[in-house]
This record gives structure tokens, C-alpha cells and sequence, in this order.
């Protein structure tokens, strides 16, 4: 495997430890520390998921037309890393909300071009190389999980410790910054303005827009979080579910990427698909624990194998990439809200029933159009 790949790995490793630190905690944060309701939340995450993913079809389409990829990716790692810490300070869920769009953004403005750089080193090995790299991505994730777990059971869970979590975050955020910046190399390309005529790629947009469809329907993370606090979790052990979530995605995402490799990323999708419906299911059931790991399995293989899809069939790759992350900003961002909405108002049962019924529909649909994608 080219060591740029295993260089990102680690800056994404580092990166998403600090990622995990806040987002393992900030729903339990928000509803529980702050007392600010779960439509709040609601608000809060989908206005992050419309900035991380919406502002990576610009800065996709700008990389492909100007052949910017390595300084984008290292800006991109600079604002994750220092925005993070500043979660300490917030003390409402407005300041929370516009703390969470700038770290988001950081991520905007890296990720197509992120992806783009692993497909130029994946060496016609795009499955396992993206799985390679998700791997050090939730492997990352479960050690910031574990950390802020640690801390709530072993310091407490007042908001002091909280807040002491968000500060620690500046360490691997630097580490990861330093490894960008000094270790992966750019992309070797000719500095010239190219001409991006998308229409070549139009083949490919059936089988996303599929995938927007499903992500509006299911709860995110957040709302996970939030249901093993009512069905009766500690606080201090819910991060333990957040590891689980993250390990699951782990060991299986390299595994998932020889798959995509063997029988293509539209067959794995199909699994995909079931994975995620499961999920709900136990949701729905309150069967937490399982319901945390068919997550795990829905996250990691369908953004592996999307991923894939996209690096091998795509002839505007970071374009492609940013239209995709731009349509997931578009279907999670207004299904978080959504969703928050409906189970604030009309109760955790409705927006269960709200998103399993959307998740079935959309898989029926799926099975019906799927030879013609």
C-alpha cells in the first residue's frame, strides 16, 4: 500500500480521536447538561451535516478545475483541529451550533479532496485502500470514544469534565496537522485550469441519489446516543456503545473493501442497505447494543463502497466526490431536523415509525431500479 494512503490513515486516525472526544459527548451535552431540548439537537446536527457535506461539492469542483488537492486537505485539518477546544467555552446551543459549522467546515473543505488524493495513490486497489483508510478512521473514533468514557466514569460527569474533554482535543489535532503538513505528499498534476464537463459522470447519479434517499430516513448518530440515555444508559457508559459502534466499523472495513473488490461496490451496497433497516429495527425494540453494532455495519460498508463506486467509474473524481457529499448534506441535514421535530413534538414512537416505514420504502425502490443503476 503507497505510505501516502498509510500517512492519511494516521493524520485521520489522530484527527478523528479528536472528533470522537466531542461528538460521543456533545447530544448527551446539549440535552442533559444544557437542558436544551432534542429538536435543538436536531437543529444543531443538521446544520453541521449541511455544512460538512454541502461545501464539498465547491471546494470538489475547485480541486478538479484548478488541480488544488494538498492545500485543501492541510486547511481543511487546521480548522478541525483548532476549533474543537473551543467547544469549552460555549455555553448554549446557538454558540454549540456555530462552533460545530466551523469544525464541519474543516471537513468541507478536505474531504473530495481527501478522497481524490487516496484514488490517485490507490494503485487500481481503491476497495481496500478506502477500507485501509476508514479503518484508521473509527479506530481513531473508538480511542476518543474510550478516552471521553474514562473521564466521565473515573473524574465525573459534571459539566467541568465536559468541558475538559473539548479542551483536550488540541492534542491530537496538532499531531495530525503535523503529520499533513510534513509526510503526505500533493498530488503530482500539471498546475493548469481543466475544463470539468460532468455530463460524462451523469450515469452514476441514479445509484446516489438512492443513497440520499435512505440517509433522510435514518436517525443519526446523535439520535442513537440520545435513545440509550432514555431506554436507561448512564451517561458515563453510553460512550461504551459509541466504541462498540466504532470497533464493529473497524474490524469490518477492510474486510468490507476486499468485498467491494470481488463482487463491486453495487452488490455491497445491497447489504448495505439491509444492515442499516436492522439497525432501526432494534432501535424501534430498544435492543440498544444491537442496534449500535448493524449500525456500525451500515456506516462502514455503504460509505466504502460509494467511495469505491465513485473511484472507479468517475471521470471528475473530486467533482463527483463533492456532489456526493453534497448530497448527503442536502438528505441527512433535513432528515436530522426532521426527525428532532417529530420526536419532540409528537414523541420518540412516531419518529421511529417515521424513519423505519422511509427506510423500507426506500429499499423496495432500490430493489426495484437496481438492474437499471
Amino acid at each position: 500500500m503507497n505510505k501516502n494512503i498509510i500517512y492519511l490513515g494516521f493524520v485521520s486516525f489522530f484527527t478523528d480521536m479528536a472528533s470522537a472526544m466531542v461528538s460521543t459527548i456533545l447530544p448527551l451535552y446539549v440535552v442533559y447538561i444544557l437542558k436544551d431540548g432534542v429538536d435543538k439537537l436536531g437543529i444543531i446536527v443538521g446544520i453541521a451535516t449541511f455544512i460538512s457535506y454541502f461545501f464539498r461539492v465547491f471546494f470538489g469542483i475547485i480541486s478538479d478545475k484548478y488541480q488544488i488537492v494538498k492545500p485543501f486537505v492541510v486547511t481543511g485539518y487546521i480548522i478541525s483541529a483548532i476549533s474543537k477546544p473551543l467547544f469549552a467555552f460555549a455555553s448554549s446551543w446557538q454558540e454549540i451550533a456555530l462552533l460545530r459549522g466551523i469544525e464541519r467546515m474543516g471537513k468541507a473543505i478536505r474531504s473530495a479532496t481527501k478522497d481524490k488524493l487516496i484514488s490517485f495513490y490507490a494503485e487500481n486497489k481503491s476497495g481496500r485502500s478506502f477500507g485501509f483508510h476508514k479503518m484508521m478512521d473509527i479506530g481513531g473514533e473508538t480511542i476518543g470514544a474510550l478516552i471521553a468514557f474514562l473521564a466521565l466514569y473515573f473524574i465525573g460527569k459534571n459539566i467541568e469534565v465536559f468541558k475538559g474533554i473539548f479542551l483536550a482535543t488540541i492534542i491530537p489535532g496538532i499531531i495530525s496537522i503535523i503529520l499533513v503538513i510534513f509526510f503526505v505528499e500533493d498530488v503530482a498534476v500539471e498546475k493548469k485550469e481543466k475544463q470539468i464537463d460532468l455530463s460524462k459522470d451523469k450515469s452514476l447519479f441514479g445509484f446516489l441519489l438512492i443513497y440520499f434517499a435512505f440517509l433522510f430516513f435514518m436517525f443519526s448518530n446523535e439520535y442513537f446516543i440520545i435513545k440509550a440515555k432514555e431506554v436507561g444508559f448512564d451517561i458515563a457508559f453510553i460512550p461504551l456503545l459509541v466504541i462498540l459502534l466504532n470497533f464493529t466499523q473497524t474490524i469490518t472495513s477492510y474486510y468490507f473493501g476486499i468485498l467491494i473488490d470481488k463482487y463491486t461496490p453495487q452488490k455491497i451496497i445491497t447489504f448495505s442497505y439491509i444492515f442499516g433497516i436492522l439497525s432501526m429495527i432494534f432501535v424501534y425494540f430498544n435492543l440498544v447494543i444491537l442496534a449500535f453494532i448493524f449500525l456500525g455495519l451500515f456506516l462502514v460498508s455503504s460509505l466504502n463502497s460509494i467511495r469505491s463506486y465513485i473511484s472507479i467509474n468517475a471521470v471528475n473524481k473530486a467533482s463527483v466526490y463533492g456532489i456526493f457529499y453534497g448530497g448527503v448534506a442536502i438528505s441527512s441535514s433535513l432528515g436530522a431536523v426532521i426527525i428532532g421535530q417529530i420526536w419532540e413534538k409528537v414523541g420518540e414512537r412516531v419518529a421511529e415509525i417515521f424513519s423505519l416505514s422511509g427506510l423500507i420504502v426506500v429499499f423496495i425502490i432500490y430493489l426495484f431500479l437496481s438492474k437499471m443503476l
